[in-house]
């Protein structure tokens, strides 16, 4: 089945797991208790606070609140609410030029090259979607969110789960064996194609030291490079 469009993971896949781990994770952290006190009154920070407190028994502390995030960081945990508050402090990290997103040399190429030559691009990616739009807007190889059509995170639901790829493929609205999603994690690769997309396995020597071949690929055809990825004109 000829692709359609293409359906992108970001940390590992276009760009480095280390600049996640080793700069955006640390900033946020740092930044937590003063983004939480300045701004806990404003709706949407106030939004995702109470949520963290409901589920955890209503805890009635910000400060307590703040620690139970902080935590969730160092665990790396996959929450909703603790991406969309990350989202909101990186915003002024881009905004004040305190870094820039990493972008492997060979992902922005191909990306400008795949929609030039009319492949719609989309994005899916356990940061929140504001999160995703500041990252491409503040990349090393300038801002590239025009490439992108549509962007999705885990309120499409979680990315080992089938569920969530028929979710994306509806929305984009091309049937799933036209979608060709990316991306360095197995798992996910795994859903996605149960679900009927095609898959690329993002296998780069500086995420992944050990090549993942064979079994280890689950079947899913492995790349080092978006530049090893060919698509027809």
């Amino acid at each position: 089945m000829p692709v359609s469009a293409i359906l992108t993971d970001i940390e590992g896949t276009t760009s480095s797991i280390s600049f996640v781990k080793d700069v955006l994770f640390p900033y946020a952290r740092r930044a937590l208790p003063g983004f939480v006190r300045d701004h806990r009154n404003d709706p949407e920070v106030r939004r995702w606070l109470d949520v963290v407190a409901t589920e955890h028994g209503s805890i009635c502390s910000d400060d307590v609140i703040v620690e139970t995030l902080q935590g969730w960081i160092d665990q790396d945990r996959k929450h909703t609410a603790l991406k969309a508050l990350q989202g909101m402090i990186w915003q002024a990290g881009y905004r004040d030029a305190d870094f820039t997103a990493h972008i492997y040399p060979d992902a922005a190429p191909a990306l400008r090259d795949w929609h030039a030559r009319g492949y719609p691009l989309y994005v899916y990616s356990s940061g929140s979607v504001p999160a995703q739009k500041l990252f491409f807007g503040h990349s090393d190889a300038g801002d590239l969110t025009p490439l992108f059509s549509d962007w999705f995170d885990t309120e499409v639901g979680g990315k080992r789960e089938a569920d969530s790829y028929r979710v994306i493929s509806g929305r984009i609205g091309v049937p799933a064996n036209a979608i060709l999603f990316l991306s360095d994690v197995v798992e996910e690769l795994d859903a996605a194609r149960e679900t009927g997309l095609q898959t690329r396995l993002i296998d780069r020597l500086d995420d992944y030291p050990q090549p993942r071949e064979g079994e280890a690929a689950h079947g899913h055809a492995r790349v080092a490079s978006f530049a090893d990825i060919a698509l027809p004109d």
